[in-house]
Order: structure tokens, then sequence, then C-alpha cells
């Protein structure tokens, strides 16, 4: 028994050369966090020095790593050397923290399959418990559905056109339609823990997510034993760790390879911060939203500032506290103005990898927060969206088409940076707000006296399209499901309705025909009852007294600001 134990701990070239040519290889990471970057390194330089393993399928929940550190580090290799023989192909539904792997994907270098987080994640839960693949209504009337005639079921290539290894299905139940989502079961996971005990049990107690590491080694054991490889911080005695804090099974890890601290960070800036992992609170986080700020143009703060007031909207609807998803860049900026008027404790936050609460961070530190209330697995997190159990999500949007499609991943002359987990959360949440500027580009916006100025600028790029290039929300869909659907902009607010959008607010100081209509590639209705945007959003000098509009409407048993 102790040889078996001790054979668990080994070198990566031991292990690595065991892996098939051909073999398909899970791999656990949201970014930087929970991404076993060591091991797919490693992997890679095993294979430059043997020739093997090669002609790999890679199956990623999300990315593993960040720019220069991990698959992108790997995509570039290859790229620039120009021996494409170690990866045939690879399922990532985001790659905008791997633009190198994009490359590999948009000049047919390699299979390339994108499909949503949350698709991703919880087909891995059903691979494991044995399952042909994934049901669910996710990806209707979007590029991953198979009747889409450019993408046809997040096809991302030819050669993935021409391969199929990853296919998506039409299928229908009672008469409604849904998706079956079906991949290669994987022969080899690669996961990540911060602690294995001499038996191979893994914890994750200095992680910032656990996201799917249990389903990913799952899968690879289902029926044909596959290997499951842990990245790991430390080794430590024996049943050392609380038996609650074992995410991963020792009988179900083949191989546990200690990482070098500096592979084994949080996120891009946090190598360890103990309110990310949650063993730590720091009760007052104006610091950190404040570090925030910074990066925030006086434009973005309005278009936050409005998407906050429609939140206290439905606060005061409902009369009680909101659980919310926001989207990377602007719609983050949202929880900064929350917290400025006093509402943090009305509004919880949550997070893809699987944090409640808290302050989500941005840039190279998405997918965690700094003091979450709880960290829950990230197929749980997707059943939050994808079942309508949160209340609001706040997205950003690159392009908006005339029927209120929106495409937030993808804009011609750039890299695929894949759907993340846009699609689930933007079909699941019941009221959807996407905020963002109106046009993109360089363009010369400035507020002065509480009203808004445009200038024009010839960069200026239009984003409401007559046809949008990669449909990542259906707008049929989400009257089919009585979503409510906003659109807010710094010069206007749309809504969505069964004849498109109709502009229902416009901003003090815009010109609706020059700044507005002129600057659309199609005819917009206005509302009858059109209104000016509330002039508070435009004096950003001062707080808006939202927490007066909440106070009285909202549940007395919910404190504010810790009273």
């Amino acid at each position: 028994m102790y040889d078996m134990m001790e054979r668990k701990f080994a070198n990566p070239e031991e292990v690595f050369a065991d892996i098939k040519d051909g073999s398909v290889i899970a791999s656990s990471g949201f970014n930087r966090a929970m991404a076993p970057e060591y091991l797919l390194e490693k992997l890679y330089d095993h294979y430059r020095e043997t020739g093997h393993p090669k002609h790999l399928f890679f199956e990623f929940e999300t990315t593993t790593g960040m720019p220069g550190i991990g698959t992108d580090k790997v995509a570039k290799q290859i790229y620039e050397s120009g021996d494409t023989e170690f990866i045939d192909g690879m399922l990532i539904p985001f790659t905008g923290f791997s633009p190198w792997s994009a490359k590999l994907i948009q000049e047919n270098i390699v299979e390339g399959y994108m499909w949503a987080i949350g698709v991703a994640a919880n087909w891995f839960r059903e691979v494991a418990a044995g399952r042909p693949g994934l049901l669910t209504k996710v990806g209707l009337g979007i590029f991953m559905d198979p009747r889409d005639p450019d993408f046809q079921g997040g096809l991302m290539n030819e050669r993935a056109r021409s391969r199929r290894r990853a296919n998506v299905s039409l299928v229908h139940i009672d008469g409604e339609e849904y998706l079956l989502y079906r991949a290669p079961q994987p022969d080899v996971a690669f996961i990540r823990g911060t602690t294995s005990d001499e038996q191979g049990n893994i914890s994750v107690e200095e992680e910032g997510a656990v996201t799917s590491v249990l389903s990913i080694a799952q899968a690879a054991k289902v029926r044909h034993r596959g290997t499951v490889i842990a990245q790991v911080k430390r080794i430590t005695k024996c049943c050392s760790r609380p038996a609650k804090s074992i995410e991963v099974p020792g009988p179900l890890v083949d191989y546990v390879i200690k990482a070098p601290r500096e592979v084994q960070w949080q996120t891009g800036s946090y190598e360890y911060h103990p309110a990310i992992s949650g063993e730590d609170y720091i009760p007052d986080l104006n610091e950190i939203l404040m570090e925030s700020a910074k990066n925030m143009s006086p434009i973005e703060y309005v278009i936050a500032r409005r998407a906050a007031i429609e939140l206290t909207d439905l606060m005061t609807k409902y009369g009680r506290t909101l659980v919310i998803n926001l989207g990377i860049g602007i719609p983050v900026y949202t929880s900064i103005v929350l917290n400025q008027e006093g509402l943090q404790n009305y509004v919880i936050g949550t997070v893809e990898p699987g944090a409640w609460g808290g302050v989500s961070l941005a840039g190279n530190d998405f997918g965690v927060a700094i003091s979450p209330s709880a960290l829950i697995r990230m197929p749980d997190q997707f059943a939050n969206y994808e079942g309508s159990i949160i209340d609001a999500a706040v997205l950003g949007f690159m392009q908006v088409d005339p029927a209120g499609n929106v495409n937030a991943s993808y804009l011609p002359g750039s890299v695929f940076t894949g759907p993340g987990g846009f699609p689930v959360i933007a079909r699941g949440a019941p009221n959807l707000i996407f905020a963002g500027r109106f046009t993109a580009g360089k363009t010369d916006e400035y507020i002065r006296d509480g009203r808004i100025f445009v200038n024009r600028t010839d960069s200026e790029k239009i984003k409401f399209v007559r046809k949008i290039a990669l449909k990542v929300f259906s707008a049929s869909e989400a009257m089919k499901q009585g979503q409510n659907v906003t659109y807010i902009t710094e010069r206007g607010v749309f809504r969505l309705t069964s004849d498109g959008l109709l502009l229902t607010e416009v901003a003090p100081g815009i010109d609706i025909d020059r700044d507005i209509l002129g600057m659309m590639e199609y005819e917009v209705r206005i509302s009858d009852d059109l209104r000016e945007m509330d002039p508070a959003i435009f004096d950003i000098s001062s707080r808006m007294n939202l927490r007066s509009r909440v106070i009285s409407e909202v549940t007395e048993n919910v404190p504010i600001n810790g009273e």
C-alpha cells in the first residue's frame, strides 16, 4: 500500500511519458484561478524533447492561464515554431485570456470549438455521470445553434467543420426545442488544488474559486478509468486536512505533482490573498473599489450609474435584496456605484467560477472576488444563471441589431474571444441589462454642467448595426421567456419589445437625430413617452441618493452598511 501511495508523487517527465498520442485532455482553470498551468507547460516541454505525446485534443472549462501563461504560452510557441503536431484541436469557451489560442483557431491551424462556459462546466458533470452529453436550451437561436449558417453549433473554423469532434444537435422533447452537446470523453484530466495529503486527497483552501475540478476528474474516470493528474502547492501527512475541505478524493487521483509557487497564483495579480480564498474577510472594501475606479472614465461612470438606477428600481419592485451577475468591463463598475450609494448589502454579486458577494475583481483578476460570502462549484453557479435563480445581470455589448440581438464576442478584423459565460447568463437572467458606450472607437464625448456633449470624430465605430458579426444573445428567445431587457448607453436607453428596440430615454444635451439616430444603421422606434435620463446621473461629483429610494421600500430586516 505504501508503494502505491508513493507512486502517486512523481516528476512530470515520468507521468507524461504514459500519455498516449491522440489523447483527449481536459483541464481546469478559470483564467489563472485553479489553472494547472505548470502541468500544461511541462507537457509541452516534454513533447518538444521527445516528440510525444502528439495530436492531442484539449477540453477546457474556460482557459488554463492568462496572456503569456499556460495555454497562451504554449499556443504562442506552437504558432511561432510552426510545429503543429502537438495539438490537433481544442474545445475552449473563452480565448480572451489566450490570444495565441485564438490565432491558432482563426487561422485554421487547429480545430476550434466554442461553447459557453456554463455549458462546458455542466457537460463535464453530465459525462461524469455516464450520460451522452448535456441537454439544455442554452445556445438556441445563437451561434451555438446547429442551424446557425456561419458557425453551425460553435464550429469556429474549417478544420472543426470538417472533423466535427464536438457536436451540437437539435432535440425535441414534448414539442420544445433543446440542444444536445457532445464531445469526446477525456482520457486525461489536469486539475489543480492547494494541498494533497499522502493518499492524494486534494483540498482547495487557498484557491479563489473551486470551478469544476471534481467533475473534470470524474469525467476522466467514468467507464474507461482515465488518468487524473493534480497540480498542488504542497503535500502533507495523510488525513491531515478536514474531510469537508477535500474537493477531489484521493482514489480519483492517479498522480500528484508539486508545482513551484510562482506557477500557483490565485489570479493574475495575487499569488495569495486570504480574502480571495475566503480565509479572511475585509469589512471595508472602499480602498479596493477606489483602486478599480481609477480605470473608469467619466462616460463609463455615467453608464454604470444608470445601470445602478435600474437595479435600484428592481429592489423597490421586489422589496428585497437582489442576486446579480456583472460582466466584464463597464458592468463591473456598477458595483462601485452601488457601494458609493450605500447599497452594497442590498445587491449580492456572483461571479461565474463560484463567488458570492464581496467585490468582484476585473482585468487579469476577473473570476474571483475579495471577501466573498460563499464559494461554490462552477456547475452549481451556472445553475443559478440558467435556472433564472438570479434576479438580474448587467452585461456588456459590442453590437446590437434591429431585433435586439447582441454580439459581445467578436468584431470583423479582430480575434475570436469566445462566448465566455455570456450566453448562459443572458438567457437565464429575468432582468437583463446591457451596458456599454453608444459607439466604439475614439469618440470625443465629455460631461459638463450635468449634460453630455458629443463632438464628431472620424474613428467612431457604429455598434447599432443591421447585421451583427456573431449572435450570442437571441432577442426572440428572450421574448418567448418574458425577459425584461434594457440597453443602457451614455446617450440613451432602449427597451426590447416584440417589434425590436424602443428608445425610451435620452441623455440631457444629446441631439436625438444627430447623436443617436444618425449613428445607427437602422431606424428605431421612439417612445411616445420619451423621457430625459435622470439628470443626477450626469452630476458625477455627487451621489444620486439611491439609498433614499430603497430604504422605505425594501424589507427592514436587510441591513444597510452593516447597521
